[in-house]
């Protein structure tokens, strides 16, 4: 599902964020990215999701390597990765509900079928009343539990998240990890950076942690 082979990022000539990292992630697992700030996390979410080049290397993502698609050809692979990032991207000038629904639109869903698909993602994650509010009007952590529900409402076969519970309560953290675990139990590979040792411990199978340039593979949570 996805694969790394001796990957390096370097930005412009500064030090390598990312070093000869070799992992493999099979369909269905649930895996977490740890390390502390600035360690390369976000970085090697944007590799998998085709948001940045490998400096060197090969990131192969659903049996394609992502060096070698056509420009034509990686935002259809990017269709297949519901992708969180620490900025959400939302669209201020579109309700709640029409940022929910931009990606059915993308995949040409009917308009009946996209509206309940989006009703439920938004009821998933604690949004249900919120869909005719602007993005501006909800809190931090709403508009990243929007993104959230933007995120899944496509149905993807890989979610990546970063730092996905860094503006939300203890409750609220706790809901959407279990969205997340929800969606892995019906094969969805998830991968998620995180620094919440204390979410990891309880849903960690897999660890993937990087720091000082180091980058070490570990069953459940170190």
């Amino acid at each position: 599902m996805i694969e790394f082979q001796h990957v390096f990022k370097s930005f412009g000539r500064g030090r390598n964020i990312l070093a000869d990292v070799n992992f493999g992630i099979a369909p269905g697992e649930f895996v977490f990215v740890s390390g502390p700030s600035g360690a390369g996390k976000s970085t090697l979410l944007k590799l998998v999701g085709g948001l940045e080049p490998a400096s060197r290397g090969s990131v192969t993502v659903n049996g394609h390597r992502i060096d070698r698609l056509s420009a034509r050809a990686l935002p259809y692979l990017r269709r297949t990765v519901g992708l969180i990032l620490q900025d959400a991207h939302l669209l201020f000038d579109r309700s709640a509900f029409d940022n929910v629904m931009l990606p059915l639109a993308v995949l040409g869903l009917d308009r009946a079928t996209a509206a309940t698909r989006a009703r439920a993602a938004m009821e998933k994650v604690g949004l249900r009343g919120k869909e005719d509010l602007s993005p501006i009007e909800l809190s931090g952590g709403e508009q990243q539990r929007l993104a959230i529900a933007r995120a899944i409402v496509g149905r993807p076969a890989i979610l990546i998240a970063d730092e996905p519970t860094a503006n939300l309560d203890h409750d609220s953290a706790t809901r959407i990890m279990d969205v997340f675990r929800d969606f892995n139990q019906v094969g969805v590979t998830t991968l998620i950076a995180s620094h919440d040792t204390g979410l990891m411990a309880r849903y960690a199978r897999r660890t993937l942690r990087i720091d000082a340039g180091r980058f070490d593979d570990i069953q459940g949570v170190q």
